[in-house]
């Protein structure tokens, strides 16, 4: 099959997945979206959040060692938006190495307590921000090396 543009313009790869309707990087992230969803029923997650509840409502960051809520007032908005986040201290892709297997991925992402912990979401966005550079870098020099 011809490889086809997204709407964004970039060139997504045959569609050799769901009868020729997904690209295998879609296929992927389907796999990995609905995993990610199934973490959720995961004891060690609760029992990660569990171990960091300091009070009702509140817990303790594994980042900033603060006592943080639950969840937080949206600027210029009535919502609140949620506050606390269990990480995974290894990441499930590591940044560094990229995509590896998919029992490599299903075992870190399905991981014991050990590897987990709870961050306020100022703690989260910094660690996922340093975890996307490191990726980010990672692709460029291996765009340099494949020429």
């Amino acid at each position: 099959m011809a490889e086809e543009k997204s709407k964004k313009g970039r060139t997504g790869g045959p569609k050799t997945r769901c009868s020729g309707a997904w690209t295998e990087a879609k296929f992927k992230s389907f796999i990995k979206g609905n995993l990610r969803r199934t973490t959720q029923k995961w004891a060690p997650i609760g029992q990660a959040l569990k171990a960091a509840r300091t009070r009702r409502g509140f817990y303790h960051c594994a980042g900033c060692e603060q006592e943080v809520p639950n969840s937080v007032a949206v600027e210029g908005s009535r919502r609140r938006q949620k506050n606390v986040h269990v990480d995974h201290i290894n990441p499930v892709i590591d940044p560094a190495v990229g995509w590896t297997t998919w029992d490599d991925c299903i075992n870190r992402m399905f991981s014991e307590i050990d590897n987990l912990q709870v961050l306020c979401g100022d703690c989260h966005t910094v660690k996922t921000n340093e975890e996307k550079q490191v990726a980010k870098e990672r692709r460029a020099q291996e765009k340099l090396n494949a020429k």
